[in-house]
């Protein structure tokens, strides 16, 4: 199987090799499960994407075997002039045939875990969304011949646009509000890792007795 953006290509080969079947599901769970559960259970090969991990869950779940292909590995798809998914979904579907092994397959991390990476890349996105906004403040006020107080990013707030000029304070102060809401969301993101961490990975303690490191 080879995964698009809207739609991803599966072909079906038989015991000799030849196609069976060959066609397009939208990368929705609806769609594959009511494409899969269909299908007889047997061996079914994907390329690493973006919906790679969700869908190899799916269908375990329905009892197929599933193989993850490291798509980068597979010089066939990788360094192939033909860009093409319906091509790729052959291309996988005949090496898992011939040896699973050439496929580089990998295995990813459960469902648990991908939804406590999903915690940390969300705060990550907030924090670059805030860094941009507190930059674009500075340097709004010093092309204004002004400047913001000195502070770190978690400090940033309307108040310090107090000293400001009138004119200038009133511009700035709804770009400030909206950081003071990232800061709110970022401490909730922070609460949120730390029970992770707790909960489920008490190694964090130990990483967190160097200095600089935190959860």
């Amino acid at each position: 199987m080879a995964f698009g953006d809207r739609w991803s290509n599966y072909c079906v080969l038989d015991e000799a090799g030849e196609i069976l079947l060959e066609q397009k599901v939208a990368p929705i769970p609806e769609a594959m499960k009511q494409i899969f559960e269909k299908i007889p259970r047997g061996l079914i090969a994907m390329e690493t994407g973006t919906h790679s991990p969700w869908v190899s869950r799916l269908l375990r779940e329905l009892g197929h075997t599933v193989l993850v292909a490291h798509a980068q590995k597979i010089k066939l798809i990788s360094k192939s002039k033909r860009k093409d998914d319906r091509h790729d979904a052959r291309t996988l579907a005949r090496l898992a045939r011939i040896d699973p092994e050439l496929l580089g397959p990998v295995r990813h991390r459960s469902a648990k875990a991908q939804i406590h990476l999903t915690v940390i890349g969300a705060r990550a996105e907030l924090v670059s969304v805030r860094t941009a906004l507190v930059n674009a403040a500075r340097g709004l006020a010093k092309s204004y011949g002004e400047r913001l107080p000195k502070c770190g990013a978690q400090q940033v707030n309307r108040e310090l646009a107090a000293e400001l000029s009138a004119e200038l304070r009133e511009v700035l102060e709804p770009l400030l509000k909206e950081i003071e809401s990232l800061n709110e969301r970022i401490k909730e993101y922070d609460t949120r890792m730390e029970k992770i961490a707790k909960a489920s990975y008490p190694q964090v303690a130990l990483l967190k007795q160097v200095k600089g490191v935190g959860t």
